[in-house]
């Protein structure tokens, strides 16, 4: 079993914030593949299925952000799980907006949520780094995270990355980042379109041969006559 880490806070006044977009990514994984219904356990809402061959537990800790290890902990120790089974999707304010990385261990670079789960489980679980852009100023950083994306951005680049996630996550269940990497990229960087060569132009017509003039018959005395006439 593999268990699929989406980062946030619970309740309906975070739904929508840039900080939730681990919990959005699972909720779309959810409903794309089948998933079973949303329940409460493990301090957090929970969802079973099946990802390629591979079978799969959501995870959305209920214990707020800077808590996650407690409820992530709590499904590790249930299910007999090491922190190579752990994937974690959160946000992060290091990557320009729809851009997606995917790493195994390292630090947590000041995100809360991972902090706290570096003290529950340690470092070397997976992470799937959502970027959402950086507000310019680190004093900035706390309300820009607990704003909600803009309608523009829900509609455009969110809903686009979200939709690569889901189409990539058998892959990265499979343990191929490579796959799932190409899978959001077909959805955030559209192929580019090919310039097609203008056709060449036809080769103009020759213009028709001139007629040429009828061989002169008259005599030279008939031309002077006719120049009197």
């Amino acid at each position: 079993m593999q268990l699929f880490v989406g980062l946030g806070n619970p309740g309906a006044q975070y739904a929508g914030n840039r900080h939730n977009i681990g919990f959005m990514a699972l909720d779309r994984i959810a409903a794309d593949h089948g998933f079973g219904p949303w329940r409460s356990k493990f301090q957090g809402q929970i969802a079973e299925g099946r990802l390629g061959g591979d079978k799969v537990l959501l995870l959305k800790p209920e214990t707020f952000m800077n808590r996650s290890g407690q409820s992530v902990g709590e499904a590790m120790r249930f299910y007999k799980l090491d922190p190579g089974a752990v994937t974690v999707f959160h946000d992060e304010l290091d990557l320009a907006p729809g851009k997606v990385r995917v790493k195994r261990g390292g630090g947590h670079a000041g995100h809360n949520g991972l902090r706290s789960l570096h003290g529950h489980i340690g470092e070397a679980y997976a992470r799937v780094r959502l970027g959402i852009g950086h507000p310019g100023d680190k004093r900035l950083v706390s309300a820009y995270v607990l704003r909600d994306f803009p309608k523009a951005e829900v509609e455009g680049w969110v809903d686009d990355l979200l939709r690569g996630l889901s189409d990539g996550a058998p892959a990265l269940a499979a343990g191929d980042a490579g796959a799932f990497s190409n899978a959001v990229a077909l959805r955030t960087v559209p192929p580019r379109k090919r310039v097609e060569a203008p056709a060449p132009k036809p080769a103009p017509k020759p213009a028709p041969p001139a007629a040429e003039a009828p061989p002169e018959t008259r005599t030279p005395l008939q031309r002077l006559m006719d120049k009197f006439r």
